[in-house]
């Protein structure tokens, strides 16, 4: 068996490292997990000493809440004070890549909420960690399974090339599907939802399902101040190379740059050569943008290259804000 002082261990979904993996949880150990967004560092949720192993692994701030992940709608009441409207949009989006912020009842351990009287619930849907959730019978806090702040990770190598050090286990189930963090929904306030951090699904999706208008993020979370959900701060998501963010990506650009700058287009522009020349999606799909995005910034990071140019979605509606608000906060400096 591995040990932190090792490389982590990646295992395949086979029903036996499957029951091995949920005694770990329930054992009060670590595991990354593979979920339809990015790849997940988990522990029992009820347990506040084995969420305390999570933030010293990752070292992140205690100021930084998790979410805390569930198999069935059932357990939400044991979690969360629930309303109509949260139900709503469960019912309409889970399992998925949802987040909704409600008032957490006592269950609930400090550490995992920041000290905040509310907990960020939501329901996953890829295959593998559904399984695991069942045979470890707990709901599981999992926050993305990356050094804090730094690109999250979409498959196991990613977790393994950033936390193979400190932790033994990591289940591999493939390349994330979204490949962005879930949409956050504070619904503390039924009556006035608020998007706190965009995702796949999107504030026009969410309004069609309540009825009523859903409130734009505010400002970037205050550094030392504890936050309602995670993924709020200024900078976050950022590789070590700076990022340079463009509305619109040309040759001109390019042929006026430095040596050693990397310059990222959302489409494969035509005529595209050199190896300083790089995009996101063959068509400039923003499924596609949105699924190679983080992927494309470790590599590019791990690259050498001095500066990364990025090209931006030019509409910040619907996955294009989602895509947008993940570019910005990478590029944010200080």
């Amino acid at each position: 068996m591995s040990t932190p002082s090792r490389r982590a261990r990646i295992y395949s979904g086979t029903p036996r490292n499957l029951a091995r993996l949920a005694g770990v949880l329930r054992s009060g150990g670590l595991v990354a997990v593979p979920t339809e967004t990015v790849y997940g560092l988990a522990a029992n949720a009820l347990d506040a000493g084995a969420c305390r192993k999570i933030f010293r692994v990752k070292r992140r701030p205690s100021t930084d809440p998790l979410i805390v992940h569930i198999r069935s709608l059932a357990e939400l009441p044991r979690l969360a004070h629930v309303n109509a409207n949260a139900l709503k949009l469960a019912k309409a989006f889970w399992p998925g890549p949802l987040t909704l912020v409600l008032p957490k009842t006592g269950v609930v351990p400090s550490v995992v909420s920041a000290g905040r009287s509310s907990v960020a619930v939501r329901m996953p849907a890829h295959p593998l960690f559904r399984r695991l959730l069942r045979l470890a019978g707990l709901p599981l806090a999992a926050p993305s399974a990356n050094p804090f702040g730094y690109v999250s990770p979409t498959s196991a190598d990613h977790v393994r090339a950033g936390l193979g050090a400190r932790i033994s286990h990591i289940l591999d189930g493939g390349s994330c599907r979204v490949g962005l963090e879930s949409t956050i929904v504070d619904l503390r306030d039924p009556e006035h939802p608020r998007l706190l951090r965009p995702g796949a699904i999107t504030r026009a999706e969410l309004e069609r399902v309540l009825g009523r208008p859903v409130a734009r993020p505010g400002p970037a979370g205050r550094a030392n101040a504890a936050q309602l959900a995670p993924g709020l701060l200024k900078r976050h998501y950022s590789p070590n190379t700076p990022i340079v963010l463009h509305e619109r990506l040309g040759r001109a650009d390019v042929a006026a740059g430095k040596p050693g700058e990397a310059w990222v287009f959302l489409a494969k522009p035509p005529g595209a050569r050199g190896g300083e020349i790089f995009w996101l999606d063959a068509r400039g799909d923003l499924r596609g943008v949105a699924r190679r995005l983080f992927a494309l910034l470790r590599r590019l990071d791990h690259a050498g290259f001095t500066t990364l140019h990025f090209e931006c979605p030019a509409s910040d509606e619907g996955l294009a804000q989602a895509i947008n608000d993940r570019l910005r906060r990478a590029a944010a400096r200080g």
